[in-house]
């Protein structure tokens, strides 16, 4: 027969204590001795005592939650990045005793939610997803007092906050170069969508490549929209018809490429072979064989991994709810260049 639970009251009754004492024990509360407190938490492990999340927010000020507030719109964010994203980050809160809080938030809803989470004391912290190239939300969480990271970048005052991003404008400027110094002056570069502030420094570090190398840029050679299969489809049948077409393309994420390669193969024609193609890579766990685990892998690629990244910024936030006045962390990560099957070979 399995006896009842174990509440608060009746640990500090078999322990001789305040429920405050045994409370201020669990959470690590300085005021109370080592003794109490290893004391403490012996009798709650060989009870399976477990506080409940509200006593536990009373005794801490914190709820022990994160939250993510993702946008409903015509421009959604693809769900295997997000998804990937999470499975890093949950890691860091399952770890650090963190529970994770997603709101779903149509148009001109977003405020509003983080105005509840900060008035209410919701969450202690959230994360910020598809920073713009001129980020609102930024200076509303400074506002609120409600501590965030962000997973990207906005503007250039970032110093002022915390961040994780890639360096997009250098991976993109690599990969130009690598198809400039394969013999290639007709580049097509297949975007993201240029609002989003990822998309704009890719752009600016395919046309820096373009520009060292004194080829111009052609306006017919850049596609911007949201980053899906049918969307890398339908831009490189486009490209491939243009009078002059293009002989690489370079693509904003692995999703599109893959309608990129499915268009090729419409047209019989060989990625790697008759047609370069690049293409950055989240190093998605959809794909049951993650690009760049394969020997070779099929796609060559400007590689980073974004689970990593989630734990990262999970890690990072955390961190900053322990230590409000901490200074801000920025970390600019270096994707890799991985040579696959869809340039030519390095050997």
């Amino acid at each position: 027969m399995t006896s009842a639970p174990i509440n608060l009251k009746k640990l500090s009754e078999m322990l001789g204590l305040s429920q405050t004492t045994v409370s201020r024990a669990l959470n690590g509360f300085p005021e109370v001795s080592e003794k109490t407190r290893v004391r403490v938490r012996e009798a709650a492990e060989a009870l399976n005592y477990r506080p409940s999340p509200s006593a536990a927010s009373l005794a801490t000020g914190k709820t022990r939650a994160i939250g993510h507030v993702i946008p409903v719109s015509e421009h959604r964010m693809i769900n295997p990045h997000f998804s990937d994203f999470l499975a890093g980050a949950s890691e860091a809160y399952a770890a650090a005793g963190y529970d994770m809080l997603l709101r779903m938030a149509n148009a001109g809803e977003e405020e509003g939610i983080y105005r509840d989470f900060a008035s209410r004391r919701r969450v202690d912290g959230v994360v910020v997803h598809g920073p713009k190239t001129i980020e609102p939300r930024i200076d509303l969480l400074k506002s609120i007092d409600l501590p965030f990271v962000v997973h990207g970048r906005s503007g250039s005052d970032t110093d002022t906050y915390s961040w994780l991003d890639v360096n997009n404008l250098n991976a993109f400027q690599q990969g130009t170069q690598l198809l400039i110094d394969q013999g290639h002056s007709q580049i097509a570069l297949i975007n993201g969508l240029e609002s989003m502030n990822f998309a704009l420094r890719r752009r600016a570090g395919f046309e820096a490549a373009l520009e060292a190398n004194n080829i111009a840029s052609d306006a017919r050679y850049i596609c911007s929209a949201d980053m899906t299969e049918t969307y890398g489809h339908n831009a490189t049948l486009a490209q491939l018809n243009l009078n002059n077409p293009p002989t690489a393309l370079m693509f904003a994420s692995i999703l599109p490429a893959m309608g990129g390669v499915r268009a090729l193969n419409e047209l019989g024609l060989r990625p790697g072979k008759d047609v370069a193609v690049i293409t950055y890579d989240d190093e998605l766990s959809f794909l049951q064989s993650p690009n760049g685990r394969d020997t070779p892998p099929f796609f060559t690629s400007i590689s980073s991994s974004i689970q990593a990244a989630g734990k990262r910024v999970a890690e990072m936030l955390i961190q900053q709810i322990d230590d409000p006045k901490q200074d801000a962390i920025n970390e600019l990560w270096e994707a890799d260049i991985v040579h696959g099957k869809t340039t030519l070979s390095t050997n």
